[in-house]
């Protein structure tokens, strides 16, 4: 909107090591002001999970099973808009339905739609950096996730591949969280653009590094979490996350 101040200059305050707690606190609270919704959320987002694992495990690429869990959790904040709106909701006692938490009206849709269009550029990035990774350390074609897991943890080629591979994707993912912390939900809730909203998040993160880096690794644990149930977790860790998320967005910026 012409003369609106950029979403940048709407910071109101700094965090500090309690905040994400706090987001957390909230987060949890929202669950339960609509389980089934927001369990149900869940749940499709893990049915979605187990479907891509089955396809890569079907298909002989069970290897690549580690690499599409890390891609799944990358895109969570794009999945979670409809979380974003159930709080939004929850917050501003608007009356809202299934279909209106499943197609969120956004206010700025498109400018959410290059975003994700950024994350996918950076996922196919990440990908291919696996792909010259795992041809780098790996000598034969391929190997069974069985195997692969087995040379991981048991040879010196793997354990390498694998601090490379550690290193390289976290700084991916800090670069993406950086750009995504809080963004979609600002986008979500005003009209802005995308380079606003990316400044904005990338702002909030620079300038108060240590509440953000432990929110990041708190999501970071929830997630690995989540993984290490064979996703079942995440059924109640991504609700979790989604509506934090919008609170931790609401916590900073103002109206």
């Amino acid at each position: 909107m012409p003369g609106e101040q950029p979403a940048y200059q709407r910071v109101t305050r700094s965090i500090t090591s309690e905040s994400p707690w706090q987001w957390l606190n909230k987060g949890w609270a929202d669950i339960w002001k609509d389980p089934v919704l927001s369990l149900g959320y869940g749940f499709t987002f893990v049915m979605v999970g187990f479907g891509i694992n089955y396809l890569l495990w079907e298909t002989g690429l069970s290897a690549w099973i580690p690499v599409a869990v890390g891609a799944f959790a990358m895109v969570g904040p794009m999945m979670a808009i409809g979380l974003y709106e159930l709080s939004r909701c929850h917050e501003t006692r608007e009356p809202y339905s299934a279909a209106s938490i499943i197609f969120v009206r956004a206010k700025s849709p498109l400018h959410i739609a290059y975003i994700g269009f950024i994350i996918m550029f950076a996922l196919l990035v990440w990908i291919r950096i696996a792909i010259v990774l795992y041809a780098l350390f790996v000598s034969s074609t391929y190997m069974p996730l069985t195997n692969f897991t087995e040379f991981i943890l048991e040879t010196p080629q793997g354990l390498m591949m694998l601090v490379v591979g550690s290193v390289v994707g976290g700084l991916i993912a800090i670069v993406i969280f950086a750009m995504t912390a809080f963004s979609v939900p600002l986008l979500l809730d005003r009209n802005s653009n995308v380079l606003d909203a990316v400044i904005a998040s990338m702002k909030v993160v620079r300038d108060n590094p240590g509440p953000c880096f432990l929110w990041a690794w708190m999501i970071a644990l929830l997630v690995a979490f989540g993984a290490a149930t064979i996703l079942v977790g995440l059924m109640l860790v991504f609700p979790l996350l989604g509506h934090a998320t919008w609170h931790a967005y609401r916590d900073i910026f103002s109206q």
